[in-house]
């Protein structure tokens, strides 16, 4: 598993714990509301990381690889509906310390991020690994 691989898994993985103490902690608690910056701002950090290390690499495959090129449509998609859920959650709760709504919102997206991590793990990133 190459370096970058590594290291996007522990960021998936520090993303969904950091998820996981804001519902515990509760978002009317200081640091549950910490946590939630803490979750948007990694979240947005690993979303740049594989803007600018991991699609690059795998754009270029799909210029000869029609398999790449079909699932890279399909993930940039589906990205584009996620991150627009997980940015609006991130917004609506970013200063609004009420529960009204959190946890169904919550429970939305973490289905969400979850689903996808396992897509991309499963398969961008088993793609990135054959280059």
């Amino acid at each position: 598993m190459t370096e970058l691989i590594k290291s996007l898994k522990a960021e998936h993985a520090n993303i969904v714990k950091t998820l996981l103490d804001v519902k515990e902690l509760g978002i009317a608690t200081n640091e549950g509301h910490k946590k939630l910056l803490a979750a948007k701002a990694g979240l947005l950090a690993h979303l740049e990381k594989e803007d600018q290390q991991l699609y690059p690499e795998l754009l270029k495959l799909a210029e000869e690889d029609e398999i790449v090129r079909d699932a890279l449509e399909f993930f940039q998609e589906d990205m584009v509906d996620v991150s627009k859920l997980a940015l609006n959650f991130f917004t609506k709760y970013q200063d609004d310390s009420s529960n009204q709504g959190f946890s169904d919102d919550f429970a939305n997206l973490t289905h969400l991020l979850l689903q996808r991590i396992q897509k991309e793990e499963s398969v961008i990133y088993k793609m990135y690994e054959q280059i």
